[in-house]
């Protein structure tokens, strides 16, 4: 599993950097959280609990590919989060890149909202829960990407999402 990269998806509070971090501790992969590639608008924007539009993405969304490349390009292993909530950002994502492999944290909405109302410290505001699910499009149907249900234990949840991914490496019969 070298040179190659796999972006932790889903929306606000489900998990994405826990789940990206033990991910990564468990491939002895570098881990990158997307958060930390937001265009200083991006993050005030989010902080004013203003909702970001394709427009405000696309500068970040070029910052995941081409960190997702510089990892495949090294022959490196790496977990970047990143909501990746539309089709088309996944799509950007994958411009360029050979190697890239995407795990959907699937969460219900009474889930997400409960644990954004949990958090401490985050920029996300939890009216931007509508915001999130309005925008997702669920990646049913597109060449690698795995799921995996995040209403769960942490462990179980990291254990099947290895597992899921592990999946996605084997040849298709």
């Amino acid at each position: 599993m070298s040179g190659k990269c796999i972006i932790v998806m889903g929306v606000c509070a489900s998990g994405k950097t826990t789940i990206g971090e033990r991910l990564a501790q468990r491939l002895h992969a570098k881990f990158i959280d997307g958060d930390d590639l937001h265009p200083k608008a991006n993050i005030l924007k989010m902080a004013r609990g203003e909702p970001l539009n394709d427009v405000d993405r696309q500068p970040w969304l070029e910052r995941i590919r081409d960190a997702a490349f510089s990892i495949e390009y090294k022959g490196e292993i790496g977990v970047i989060v990143c909501s990746a909530l539309k089709k088309q950002y996944r799509d950007k994502i994958r411009e360029g890149n050979q190697h890239v492999q995407f795990l959907y944290l699937d969460g219900s909405y009474e889930l997400i909202l409960s644990r954004m109302r949990d958090r401490q410290g985050h920029f996300m505001k939890e009216a931007m829960v509508n915001s999130q699910f309005a925008t997702l499009e669920v990646p049913n149907n597109e060449d690698n990407v795995a799921s995996v249900s995040i209403d769960a234990p942490i462990d179980t949840v990291v254990d099947n999402a290895f597992e899921a991914l592990m999946q996605l490496d084997k040849p298709q019969a």
